[in-house]
Formats: C-alpha cells, structure tokens, sequence
C-alpha cells in the first residue's frame, strides 16, 4: 500500500501444510532486499525460499557490477522476467513488491506465477484471501498517508482480511518504508 512519501508491505504468520494443517505461526513472508526494497511471497513454502534467494543473489550481483542498489521498478523487471524463464515449470509463488524509487516516489506491484506485472499507485495484494484483504483495502485506503496511518491502515486491512479466512492468521508483520527510514511492527491477531 502507497502513502505520502512512503509505501507499506504486510504479511500474516501463518504457515500451512495442505492448507488446513498449521505448522508455523511465525513465519513472514516478507523478504529485505535493501532497506528501501522489500519483496513478499505467497504459495508453496520452498518455492519462497528458492525464488527468495535467487532474488537476492541477483541483486548482490547487480549492486557489485553497477555500484548501486536497483531501484523497485528495475527489481520489479528481474522478478518478472525470472518468472517468465520459468514459465513451463513455474515457481509456485506470487510476489508483492514494494519500495521507495532515490527520489522518495513509492513504488507497489505484484504478479502472477509466470511474471505478469500489475503495477498501481495505490494498493496490491495476493494469497490465499485475495477477495477479502481487496475489499478491506478498497474501503480503509485513502491517497496521501502519512507512515503512521498508513502503518494504522494497512494493518486494518491485515487484520480486517484474515479474520474473514479461516486459512491465514496467527497476526502479521507490518514494514513501512519512508525516506527518512522504516520500521517493522508485528501484529497480534486471532489465533485459532
């Protein structure tokens, strides 16, 4: 979700087996690129993990050939086209990018499982509850938040979305990005 100056990026805890069995309640799928870049991940765990490090990887690569960090909408380009390569055997995953541009512009998109890029200004989201975390966002999301009340209402949406699904919870970790820092918040939430 975009802000004034600032973009957010959130995830639940839960981690599922066959979707109904819980064997995690503190996993994020949420993973640091750079301090003003995160990627988050949603489907088959190894997936995330693999496609998470090879995401990295390509941008240690980038940063030591080109002595800069790459900005979102170029990370954006590397995640699509590593899906696209992968078409015919994907990685079962669908990421959420979100982060700040040099010049403090927020940047969101998501995508689907062979790269397909769904850039927006205002908010993203993927998972399992794609229908009910759109519906909370589309009611609670206004245009030019400050990090505070984006951070008050993207956690609204979280916490708004899972307890509609009865396969997410267990709380959430917020990250908010803004050009003077960011900060992490974990969330508290139904736990059954």
């Amino acid at each position: 979700m975009t802000g004034k100056e600032c973009v957010a990026i959130a995830s639940d805890l839960r981690l599922g087996i066959n979707q109904n069995q819980t064997t995690a309640v503190d996993y994020s799928k949420l993973h640091k690129i750079h301090d003003k870049l995160y990627l988050g991940l949603t489907g088959l765990v190894t997936d995330q993990m693999t496609f998470a490090q090879k995401m990295r990887f390509k941008h240690e690569m980038y940063q030591l050939r080109e002595n800069r960090v790459m900005s979102p909408k170029v990370f954006g380009a590397v995640v699509s086209a590593a899906l696209y390569e992968k078409r015919f055997s994907p990685y079962y995953t669908e990421p959420v990018i979100a982060g700040l541009d040099k010049d403090g512009k927020p940047y969101i998109t998501s995508m689907d499982l062979i790269g397909a890029d769904a850039s927006t200004d205002d908010f993203v989201v993927a998972g399992d509850n794609v229908e009910s975390l759109l519906g909370c966002c589309e009611t609670f999301y206004r245009t030019n938040l400050e990090p505070e009340e984006l951070f008050t209402v993207i956690s609204n949406c979280l916490l708004s979305g899972v307890n509609r699904d009865c396969l997410s919870g267990w709380g959430g970790v917020v990250t908010v990005l803004h050009k003077d820092g960011s900060f992490t918040r974990t969330l508290k939430g139904r736990m059954d």
